[in-house]
């Protein structure tokens, strides 16, 4: 029979997991990122950690796990994969994204530097965090180089950002 105690745990377990899996459906693991890692009833297996330069976490009794690119559910899933069968019948592991890798804001902004990215942040919501333009800067031009690309492509304010994204607000002529 359920205690009190353990009923009101499950209920908070399934809500984190609706959580996890609402805010970070689309989201893709990168280094800087740090996560959470809880298995069911094996303290022992529940960790937080910040994903590394390399992308891979060690995990007990896996070993090296590639995370780097690898969305919320699909790390869930590898993760008791690993852990059914030889180690545990049927794990129930919950990662939740404790704190996302930065963005950063270059140019003619009035506090450049890194900002912790938040989930549906747009182009206009990232330069409230930086103090806003500066009078100098050129409004039509501003330009991002995303996480996985090399170039730079123009965006408007209410463009999406993404962590890890390097926003670039350079100097008007006029």
């Amino acid at each position: 029979m359920l205690t009190s105690h353990k009923l009101a745990f499950v209920f908070l377990l399934l809500a984190v997991t609706a959580a996890a899996a609402q805010q970070s459906g689309a989201y893709r693991l990168a280094p800087g990122d740090r996560v959470a890692i809880s298995v069911f009833g094996e303290d022992d297996l529940s960790m937080n950690v910040t994903l590394a330069n390399d992308g891979v976490l060690k995990y007990p009794f896996l070993g090296d796990i590639r995370v780097a690119g690898l969305s919320v559910p699909e790390l869930e899933r590898t993760i008791a994969d690993g852990l059914r069968g030889d180690y545990l019948i049927n794990p129930e592991v919950t990662v939740t994204i404790q704190q996302y890798r930065p963005f950063f804001l270059n140019g003619e902004v009035n506090r450049p530097g890194s900002y912790e990215y938040q989930p549906g942040l747009t182009l206009e919501k990232a330069l409230a965090h930086a103090g806003g333009l500066s009078p100098r800067a050129a409004r039509g031009k501003i330009e991002v180089k995303r996480a996985n690309s090399d170039s730079f492509e123009r965006l408007d304010m209410d463009d999406p950002v993404y962590a890890g994204d390097v926003i670039n607000v350079p100097q008007s002529f006029f």
